[in-house]
């Protein structure tokens, strides 16, 4: 029988220094964004601008260049112009980023082979990021846990043998530990 190559990840994570504090810059977070695009064209990053702060799902989201979404489930936008929002959560770009404590999901307009996204002050009260694709993929995302609040990660997946519908969030501490998510993107394998 056939077999299907296994997804590709990329997974970087610059930890905390506490709830108060932004990461002035997240290397290893940015290290495996860049490596994530550089595998990538006909990419689009959604950036949460374009949205009021407090808005909240279903949101339709835009990829430019790319193709639109839909967030459904729990979650916000929240506008943090500097420092934090006080527990460790803040934007990678821009003033905005989505914030959720429980699941949530992206229902993308065309099936997609590649996304990806940042992830902030995720796993400092035990939590840890699970992804289910429409193909019923599951992961986990190996993220920190227990450590200081604001630090940073990304993580992005290509199944170019499995492209995927859609993306449902998960959150192991679900109402305990709340996660914030920027430059969610899009992109085709080259």
């Amino acid at each position: 029988s056939p077999t299907m190559a296994a997804p590709t990840v990329f997974f970087g994570e610059d930890l905390g220094l506490g709830e108060g504090t932004r990461l002035a810059s997240h290397p290893n977070a940015d290290d495996a964004r860049d490596a994530f695009l550089a595998t990538l064209i006909g990419v689009g990053t959604e950036d949460f601008e374009g949205f009021s702060d407090g808005d909240t799902a279903p949101l339709a989201i835009v990829f430019p260049s790319a193709g639109t979404a839909t967030i459904s489930g729990s979650g916000s936008i929240d506008n943090v112009p500097s420092g934090t929002n006080g527990f460790g959560r803040y934007p990678i770009s821009g003033d905005q980023y989505w914030t959720a404590s429980t699941g949530f999901s992206i229902a993308f307009s065309d099936p997609v082979a590649a996304f990806g996204f940042y992830g902030v002050d995720i796993g400092d009260f035990g939590g840890q990021v699970t992804l289910t694709l429409s193909t019923g993929e599951f992961l986990t995302i190996p993220n920190t846990i227990n450590g200081n609040g604001g630090g940073v990660l990304y993580y992005g997946i290509i199944d170019a043998s499995n492209p995927f519908t859609s993306a449902a969030f998960g959150n192991t501490a679900a109402g305990t530990d709340v996660f914030g998510f920027d430059d969610m993107t899009i992109g085709s394998p080259e």
